[in-house]
């Protein structure tokens, strides 16, 4: 009879998933209009990251999308739904798998290193920017017209680098601090 490994999930991890779900999708209403709106997610996502690992924080994410894909309104102006998700900047929201799966094994590797740890953050921060970018640049050809990169990039990134840095500082720092309470998967 062979033996089977079986993954264990347990419920403190489920509350510390559900716990950041709702932290995510209330960073998510805290919103500056803008073209894309200036929201505390970045916030959100990097300490979820942080501080629950890349497996919980994966899941995390997972779940926060699945709720905004069945159109419960978790994303910035209390939008849900499939057209959100999967329109021209949703790209940006699904760039947050990426941005864990990168940047969750490098915070891991930094071991409390604030300086590490931010540039782990920012690594997962640009690969969500060019995922992003890329979404929106072939939906806004295929659907509305034509936009080049440096255009795209003008709309979408760079006036957000400066505050999304600021965010991915602060979750750093709260990351560091808070990481005594919380066990991590890693």
């Amino acid at each position: 009879m062979k033996s089977q490994a079986k993954t264990k999930i347990s419920v403190q991890s489920i509350a510390y998933i559900a716990l950041f779900i709702a932290i995510i999708a209330i960073c998510s209403w805290i919103s500056i209009p803008f073209t894309v709106p200036l929201t505390l997610q970045i916030f959100a996502i990097f300490t979820a990251i942080g501080l629950l690992g890349t497996k919980r924080s994966f899941f995390c994410i997972l779940a926060y999308l699945l709720l905004g894909l069945v159109g419960v309104p978790v994303f910035s102006g209390f939008r849900g739904g499939f057209a959100v998700l999967f329109g021209n900047t949703g790209g940006y929201i699904v760039g947050f798998l990426l941005s864990c799966l990168v940047s969750g094994p490098l915070i891991k590797k930094s071991k409390g290193n604030i300086i590490k740890m931010i540039a782990s953050m920012v690594l997962g921060l640009f690969v969500c920017y060019i995922f992003g970018t890329a979404w929106f640049v072939c939906l806004y050809n295929l659907n509305t017209g034509s936009i080049g990169i440096i255009s795209a990039l003008s709309i979408c990134v760079f006036p957000f680098i400066i505050p999304d840095i600021i965010k991915i500082t602060l979750a750093a720092l709260l990351t560091k601090r808070l990481s005594k309470y919380i066990r991590t998967d890693f």
